[in-house]
């Protein structure tokens, strides 16, 4: 899979609300698929492990298999290198133009 195509999987699962909320969830603590499943009530087990599918699908997920129940935990390593990709640069750039806007205000 090429580079382009994991930043692609990884957009595509961030742009559901009910995948972020699983991120968020799994930010503090890895959770088993029914605890995450109690959180979201309206949503049936089904929908649920098909949103897991799709973060999985996208390595945001690492799956762990213990017995009959199945941990979830986060993998921050792409958002990391989004961030790394393209907010850095920006944010950086940015800052940028803020220094030399001040220095030339300053003057």
């Amino acid at each position: 899979m090429s580079i382009s195509d994991a930043y692609d999987k990884v957009f595509k699962a961030l742009a559901a609300p009910v995948r972020r909320q699983i991120l968020d969830d799994l930010r503090d603590q890895s959770l088993t698929t029914g605890a995450l499943c109690e959180h979201f009530a309206d949503l049936d087990r089904c929908t649920v492990m098909q949103h897991l599918k799709v973060l999985e699908a996208a390595e945001l997920i690492i799956v762990e298999r213990r017995g009959r129940e199945r941990w979830n935990h986060l993998n921050p390593l792409p958002i990391h290198a989004i961030h790394e990709r393209w907010i850095g640069p920006h944010a950086a750039a940015a800052v940028g133009m803020l220094s030399r806007l001040k220095a030339d205000v300053e003057r």
